[in-house]
């Protein structure tokens, strides 16, 4: 692991997340750039002092010179996304695989570049959003890709937060001053933060491209000088209408995301707050109520607890993990099924994320009402 040390927000989710089907376990990290505290974090997590490093240029190198039965297997990265090319990058250059949070890099080019070393290098590369492990977004992808739903003909994604509400950054909030400075996170904050999941959602369930974009990204709260709420409308192929709207500063929120996918024949929604409950609605019958470990058919991928037995956040993150791991073992034991076959997000969906943000920057600043998006 890199980063995740003493007082992290998101190194114990990833951790959990990793270990809890017992494929993985974690043996060795640079936690933190003050490398005394990446050694107290390493001690308190129970690693040889041996393999807790004071960088990670350190754990790479130091743990490619280990046998192969030995040295670790992957490199999981839960840095900010302005320390996340580095790392990555050495890391395959070095011939590991990695999993990696989101949003991917701080630009394009430097996401490109992951991609083209994963794919020269024939490495795993896995990118941590959550949402798409949910049982219930599996449910949903499956019904809108087996034309349940028929003719897709419009997709919304709503993510509303308010923990930007009023000014944290004031206060010295370690995670707000992070997220809105534009020398850590890139061209765009909450757009970035929590617009790229709603972005990959659609693009997961639905696996349609983008072709035209129009976006406006807002700073409400002043005197913040990045975005922290934002409206996208967007034009897919097979005449699909889509539409994002987020916001860290929808006063009172928490972490409200909501799916709604229409189609011909019915629509669905999903709200990440009440993760286990997927709501169908028919042109012709009365609606449906779908529930997580129910024994409907198809609806059982991801679940590990009978139905009635909430599973929520942490289980979606592992099974993000999981599938990743299940793809490192196999490739460990000369199993070489293709990336598709497992089910987790990919550099490619990292890319794709990046272009995402690049191109509702550009669309807030110009005039024009659409622009193209390839």
């Amino acid at each position: 692991m890199i980063g995740g040390g003493i007082g992290s927000f998101i190194g114990p989710v990833h951790r959990m997340a990793a270990e809890m089907d017992g494929l993985a376990k974690l043996v060795c990290g640079a936690f933190s750039s003050d490398p005394d505290r990446s050694v107290e974090s390493g001690l308190q997590l129970g690693l040889d002092r041996n393999r807790i490093y004071p960088d990670y240029e350190a754990m790479i190198r130091k743990e490619k010179e280990l046998p192969p039965e030995e040295r670790m297997d992957f490199v999981s990265i839960v840095t900010p996304n302005y320390l996340h090319f580095d790392p990555a990058r050495l890391a395959l250059e070095n011939g590991f695989h990695v999993i990696c949070d989101k949003p991917l890099t701080k630009t394009l080019e430097e996401a490109e570049q992951l991609g083209r070393l994963s794919e020269d290098n024939r490495l795993l590369f896995g990118l941590t959003h959550t949402y798409t492990g949910y049982p219930m977004v599996k449910k949903a992808r499956s019904l809108v890709q087996n034309g349940s739903l028929g003719k897709i003909h419009k997709v919304m994604v709503t993510y509303l937060q308010g923990w930007l509400t009023p000014y944290p950054e004031g206060a010295g909030n370690k995670q707000a001053l992070w997220r809105t400075n534009p020398d850590y996170t890139g061209k765009t904050s909450t757009m970035g933060d929590i617009g790229t999941h709603a972005e990959n959602l659609i693009s997961y369930i639905t696996g349609l491209k983008i072709l035209e974009i129009s976006a406006q990204l807002n700073t409400l709260i002043k005197p913040r000088k990045m975005d922290d709420d934002g409206s996208v409308m967007l034009r897919y192929e097979q005449d699909v209408a889509g539409t994002i709207l987020v916001s860290q500063v929808a006063t009172g929120e928490e972490n409200n995301v909501t799916l709604r996918v229409y189609g011909e024949k019915g629509g669905l929604e999903w709200n990440q707050e009440e993760p286990n409950t997927l709501i169908l609605r028919w042109v012709n019958k009365p609606m449906e109520i779908y529930r997580s470990g129910a024994g409907i058919t198809g609806i059982n991928t991801g679940n590990r607890l009978p139905a009635g037995h909430p599973e929520g956040f942490i289980e979606a993150f592992a099974n993000v993990y999981k599938n990743f791991e299940e793809a490192v073992l196999d490739r460990k034991n000369r199993k070489n099924f293709p990336v598709n076959h497992y089910d987790f997000p990919t550099v490619f969906d990292g890319i794709q994320g990046m272009k995402f943000l690049e191109k509702v920057v550009e669309s807030s600043a110009s005039t024009q009402k659409w622009i193209p998006f390839q």
